[in-house]
């Protein structure tokens, strides 16, 4: 593609298919490789076409169901391709998998901030991501920290949300 322009969805998904194809040939022989499973939802999360990439990162959570960076691939590809239920659920079983997982505790505040406009539970997942992973670097935790204050200035509401800053003395 040249001139600059981006291409469009249907442009994508041939450049998709065509970078996927020796991938999705070998899963032919070897349906159940978790890493060609990975590799092939990548290409198609890359090209925005989030239903194929979606089908890809199921599969490899399918053969893998413990593996908790696979499920939140498939639950990312599931909220850009529209399903924001099914990208919570796939969050919420990683999470019960592993609890402190600091990609799936932010995600999850994404996903309810954006998809379901639920700051309290935005600020809930951002909350404990910032409790359970005292290791995260200081840029990570300013820019939860500002999302977090962005959430509670839009409410209006800074000192309601249970663990927010009081800016009132209390």
């Amino acid at each position: 593609m040249g001139g600059g322009r981006m291409p469009n969805p249907e442009e994508l998904k041939r450049m998709a298919d065509k970078q996927a194809a020796p991938i999705v040939e070998k899963l032919k022989s070897d349906p159940n490789n978790t890493a060609l499973l990975l590799q092939a939802g990548a290409i198609y999360h890359a090209a925005l076409q989030f239903r194929e990439a979606a089908a890809y990162y199921g599969k490899a959570v399918e053969v893998d169901p413990s593996n908790v960076a696979s499920r939140i691939k498939l639950a990312s590809s599931l909220f850009r391709g529209g399903d924001v239920d099914g990208a919570i659920a796939q969050l919420n079983r990683a999470l019960a998998d592993d609890p402190k997982n600091a990609n799936a505790l932010f995600d999850l505040g994404i996903i309810r901030l954006q998809g379901k406009k639920d700051g309290k539970g935005a600020l809930a997942a951002w909350r404990q991501l910032l409790k359970s992973n005292p290791q995260l670097s200081q840029d990570r935790k300013d820019a939860v920290s500002k999302l977090m204050a962005d959430v509670m200035t839009t409410q209006g509401d800074r000192h309601g949300i249970e663990g927010a800053p009081r800016n009132d003395g209390h």
